[in-house]
């Protein structure tokens, strides 16, 4: 692990030293692009070793061999003109219909070179070539290492668009127990968390060589962003999906909802829509006029209900605003308890996406097919001692492990849950009578209440009295400006 952590945190310090990569974002997507051509050179040269009939569907001088592999090669002002004017160029128009030559058009539509500097280019390049990413120890050591980049994103912006945490993506997996012939979609795809998740849950159940083909199909994904979508594409050939083209570049919610067949229909789905997101004019008369919105998380949801197949289930994760939200969000949650049983949700605390650390988010669960008779609700508490997370102490996957003691069986019906001082179910009728709220909080927590009427009357006359003082020395300050 360090030697490919070492070269990782050394590629990024040569980086930092190029004037033209501004922040993580620019870094990680430079990074994408290179890393993508790096390991499918490698993976083409394992094809070629297999299959004497195997072309590549790159010309001679845009393989990364022919322009990268050599440590005295092309370099300085020579390297950026190549980039800058053959390379990208040439990639984003690539011709051809096969799957792998369609991917990686896609995979370059909107990549950049940002480095300005030729010969720092040449010392990243160089040590990326440290790593050979067909043997199975570097190519583990770098998706460990490729998962703490995804999280320099978190720092990047809107990371909430990018990069959901992996303990939370991999209970979600867990939960919906995946199996191998079951159809997947993530249709908010990001940097690929879910599917890779998906993809190890499934390689678990591998017994023959046909097992391995059903998992190079039996998922698809589609994201909106280019930077997102090529890490995700470089994230799937580390986790040795061939040809990761079933990751459509594109947005998902550009489609008419009419326009989603019966054929399309998946058995499971897994996402987290960007929060907070605004979808731009007209994309909300994609769906029926009781269902629109502008926001992105309530379109998502509205998809998911759609494309799901009778008895299909689904993990999402989704915001606050969305549970307590009125009017359109109110018509979405009643056709979600209508046509689904919402069976549980798991409340997590602040912090877990902690690039948005003021958003509260929850995991919902629900199978399509039947109503809604009630819904679980799980608490998911801070470990102990513990007050928030952040960077250093992210939420982990075996804080999960009550959870899955408690879950129980969908098809008994839940009948071994329990309720406890983090758990507590709500009756359909008590949520239709409360206009579908299901922002709901834990009746087991201790109530602080407002507090203690003796405590708080002073406290409130003193900060009537601030309030006076500061509207004094307001109105004394602006009538000695204006007498000037």
């Amino acid at each position: 692990m360090s030697n490919v952590s070492n070269l990782i945190k050394t590629i990024q310090d040569i980086m930092r030293k190029d004037a033209g990569v501004d922040g993580d974002a620019q870094r990680l997507a430079q990074l994408g692009w290179m890393f993508f051509l790096k390991i499918f050179d490698d993976r083409e040269t394992q094809l070629e070793l297999f299959d004497d009939a195997y072309k590549s569907p790159l010309a001679p001088e845009l393989r990364w061999r022919n322009w990268a592999a050599d440590a005295e090669g092309i370099t300085g002002d020579a390297l950026l003109d190549f980039a800058n004017n053959k390379l990208l160029p040439s990639l984003k128009n690539i011709s051809g219909s096969s799957q792998i030559a369609v991917l990686i058009k896609a995979a370059f539509d909107g990549a950049n070179n940002y480095m300005k500097n030729g010969t720092l280019m040449r010392q990243v390049i160089n040590k990326i070539n440290g790593i050979d990413f067909n043997t199975s120890d570097d190519r583990h050591m770098f998706g460990d290492i490729y998962e703490k980049l995804l999280k320099d994103l978190q720092s990047a912006g809107n990371a909430g668009e990018f990069y959901t945490p992996r303990a939370a993506t991999e209970f979600v997996i867990d939960r919906l127990d995946p199996r191998l012939g079951e159809t997947f979609l993530d249709p908010a795809t990001g940097t690929g968390g879910f599917i890779t998740c998906l993809i190890r849950h499934l390689r678990k159940q591998v017994k023959t060589q046909a097992d391995e083909r059903l998992i190079q199909e039996c998922f698809s994904g589609i994201e909106k962003k280019h930077l997102p979508h090529i890490l995700c594409m470089t994230n799937l050939m580390l986790h040795g999906i061939d040809v990761p083209s079933n990751v459509r570049h594109d947005n998902t919610l550009a489609r008419p909802l009419r326009d989603w067949s019966p054929k399309e229909r998946v058995h499971v789905v897994a996402t987290a829509p960007p929060f907070g997101g605004m979808e731009e004019d007209g994309i909300e008369a994609n769906f029926p006029a009781e269902f629109r919105t502008r926001e992105t998380a309530d379109l998502f949801l509205v998809l998911i209900m759609k494309i799901l197949q009778p008895g299909g289930r689904a993990g999402i994760v989704l915001p606050d605003g969305t549970l307590f939200g009125e009017g359109v969000k109110t018509r979405i949650k009643e056709a979600l308890l209508t046509e689904c049983n919402l069976h549980t949700i798991v409340r997590l605390p602040n912090g877990v996406f902690f690039g948005i650390s003021n958003v509260k988010t929850n995991l919902l669960f629900f199978t399509k097919g039947t109503p809604t008779k009630e819904v679980w609700y799980y608490e998911h508490p801070y470990p102990p001692g513990q007050k928030s997370y952040n960077k250093s102490k992210p939420i982990r996957i075996e804080e999960f492990e009550p959870e899955k003691a408690w879950w129980g069986n969908e098809a008994d019906g839940f009948k071994s849950r329990v309720e406890n001082e983090h758990a507590w179910r709500v009756s359909i009728d008590q949520i239709r009578a409360g206009g579908f709220n299901l922002d709901l909080k834990n009746p087991h927590s201790k109530d602080e209440g407002p507090g203690d009427v003796d405590h708080l009357l002073p406290e409130y006359e003193k900060l009537l009295t601030r309030i006076a003082e500061t509207r004094g020395q307001l109105k004394a300050q602006l009538l000695e400006a204006l007498m000037r």
